[in-house]
Order: structure tokens, then C-alpha cells, then sequence
């Protein structure tokens, strides 16, 4: 497995439609937001849009990397890191929302991803990390934990479903 996280240019606008194309076909309320929110298919503005550079409308800055698996040369994922939590962002969501695409999952790409996203966290200074997932989502509460991940909480989010919260000291 060759995994490494790289920035949305337009050399991967073919694996970027490649992976969306699939999920999509799938899913279409999926981890993380950020690669969702603006129709892909529009490459130069959803590449302007893909990150928050400055703080408004609640959502901090961030930076969003795309999963490359080098052998295959595809986008098994993507994450999203927020380089700092404001109050909604500590209650739900956390410094990192990740995704696999549907054909990957399973494969130990999420363990993995995670671990690089972390490594990106440490470049922009974040010393512990918040992360959560939906308590039923066991896959990805496992990826949290061979991260390093400690469970602090359970809560229930806007959506009135239960979130475990888990922090992992860098």
C-alpha cells in the first residue's frame, strides 16, 4: 500500500471524477463535506471553493488532501483538516473529516489516511486532535483507535444521532 495525500490540481481531475463519479452512484451523504458541497464536474470552481481560507459563515480554515494510492494511481479518499475548532467544531466534527470511497473501504486505506492526516496536523502546529464519528460507525472508530484515538464522550449532534468524540495526543 503507497499511499500519500496530495493537493487538488488539475493533473487529478481524472481520478477526482473517477472517485466521485463512483461515489456518488452510491452514496450521496458521505464524509467529508467539503468534497461534496460543490458539483465536481465544474472543476475550476470547485477547485477555488474546495478550501476555507479565511474564517466565515461558522467554518474555519482548512486544508483538504486527496488519498493517492501511487500504485494504481487512483483517489481511494479524501480528508479534511480544520486548522483550529471553533464551539460547533468541538462539539461535532473535529480537526479531520475523512472518507473512503465505497470500493476501497475495508482495505486498511482509512487507518492509513489518517495517519498522513495526522502528520499534516503536526506541520500546522495542532498538538491534539479531535475527531468523531457516528457511534455506528465502527469502521471508522477503529481507524480513530489504531491512531491513537482516546474516547472522551458521546453526544448527540444537530441530526439527533450519537457522535463519539475521541482525542489523539500527537
Amino acid at each position: 500500500m503507497n499511499l500519500k495525500l496530495v493537493k487538488l490540481t488539475p493533473e487529478y481531475k481524472p481520478q477526482l471524477d473517477d472517485m466521485m463519479s463512483e461515489w456518488l452512484s452510491v452514496e450521496q451523504d458521505f464524509s467529508p463535506y467539503v468534497i461534496r458541497k460543490n458539483d465536481y464536474r465544474d472543476f475550476d470552481r470547485y477547485l477555488a471553493e474546495l478550501e476555507t481560507k479565511q474564517e466565515k459563515d461558522g467554518r474555519v480554515p482548512d486544508s483538504v488532501f486527496f488519498c493517492l494510492d501511487t500504485d494504481r494511481n487512483i483517489f481511494v479518499g479524501a480528508v479534511n483538516i480544520r486548522h483550529y475548532l471553533n464551539e460547533s467544531l468541538l462539539f461535532t466534527g473535529g480537526h479531520i473529516g475523512d472518507g473512503i470511497r465505497p470500493s476501497e473501504r475495508r482495505k486498511g486505506f482509512a487507518t492509513a489516511m489518517i495517519g498522513l492526516a495526522l502528520e499534516e496536523c503536526r506541520k500546522l502546529g495542532i498538538g491534539r486532535v479531535l475527531m468523531t464519528c457516528d457511534s455506528d460507525n465502527i469502521g471508522s472508530a477503529k481507524s480513530i483507535i489504531r491512531n491513537g484515538g482516546v474516547l472522551e464522550n458521546e453526544v448527540i449532534n444537530e441530526e439527533g444521532v450519537p457522535e463519539q468524540r475521541y482525542w489523539i495526543d500527537l
